[in-house]
């Protein structure tokens, strides 16, 4: 086997394997966990470190399409991760606004009489950040989103002579591509708004027809595609943002409001915990806190993202001009 050869299949093993830990992940964990799509961006970015470490086993000719090709491919992922940093930065202006109502609600408990206005006030402010956010996230989808064709390429059988070219990396670059665009869809899901699955198969059987060079990162792909898509459709409401840690939180905000209706406001619900407002407030602080800290990890991971594609793109640049 020539080592180009070999290269190529290592890289299609590690892709199999990394989407299959991924659907184990989702398995196990709430549906769109914030661990889940931490665990999501980190293989996204393995992947392209791995891409571009394929580039120097493959002995390339300079200055082909091929670095053409993979420009294009990394500079559709820069823009992806534009939009989820813009949606990231507004869950983290919704954790600012329901942080400042666990700050009113335990300063009523030490202040009660002139802190219950406070209170409702800060709980409307939040509702309508929730609200506003989750608007101002499917016109981002629409506007930002869309354009960039994040979505599978299944016609592999009749590229399949095709793929080979460039010693193999033209079919490493299109399994990339595939696999990335799936990776940022859940993310972007998660993060900034659901919407419906771009793909046409949603089963395994149509994947198997698809392998190709000996790999099974289509069949892999598929299996965590069905169940996320299975997953959002047994879900009966309209999905905007899909992260468990948001949509508990928001859970947790209109329970917490309306015990304090029915209790006639915030010390009717608070007097004695009679109204169960203790246990409504302490499910909101635990939620916000694992929204924020999950949501401040996702943020680091994408800005390291950033750094790595600039840094693969000069790498490979410098790559060929010193050949």
């Amino acid at each position: 086997m020539k080592p180009s050869t070999s290269s190529v299949n290592g890289f299609y093993s590690f892709l199999s394997h990394g989407l299959d830990d991924l659907e184990r992940c989702f398995s196990v964990q709430p549906f769109m966990s914030v661990q889940f799509l931490q665990r999501a961006m980190a293989l996204l970015r393995s992947l392209h470190s791995h891409l571009t470490h394929l580039v120097h086993k493959l002995h390339l000719p300079v200055g082909d399409k091929w670095l053409d090709e993979y420009m294009d491919e990394s500079s559709r992922l820069w823009e992806a991760s534009l939009v989820l940093k813009l949606g990231l930065s507004g869950i983290e202006s919704y954790c600012i606004a329901a942080a400042d109502v666990v700050a009113s609600l335990d300063s009523l408990q030490r202040s009660p009489p002139h802190l219950a206005r406070q209170v409702m006030r800060a709980l409307s402010s939040s509702r309508r950040e929730a609200a506003g956010l989750e608007e101002e996230n499917r016109a981002l989808v629409e506007n930002r989103v869309r354009p960039l064709a994040l979505q599978l390429d299944e016609r592999v059988l009749s590229m399949e002579s095709k793929l080979h070219g460039f010693n193999g990396f033209r079919g490493v670059l299109y399994a990339m591509r595939n696999v990335s665009s799936y990776i940022l869809i859940i993310v972007l899901w998660g993060s900034v708004s659901y919407w419906p699955d771009p793909g046409s198969g949603d089963n395994v059987t149509a994947a198997e027809g698809m392998l190709f060079c000996g790999s099974g990162f289509m069949v892999s792909l598929a299996t965590l595609r069905q169940k996320l898509v299975g997953e959002i459709g047994g879900m009966g409401v309209r999905p905007g943002i899909l992260m468990h840690e948001f949509r508990q939180a928001r859970i947790a905000m209109e329970e917490l409001r309306e015990k304090m209706e029915l209790a006639g406001g915030p010390m009717g619900c608070f007097e004695l915990d009679g109204g169960g407002g203790g246990e409504a407030r302490e499910r909101l602080k635990g939620w916000v806190v694992l929204l924020r800290s999950g949501t401040e990890n996702l943020v680091g991971q994408v800005d390291d993202f950033f750094d790595e594609i600039a840094e693969g793109r000069k790498k490979l640049l410098d790559l060929c001009s010193h050949r």
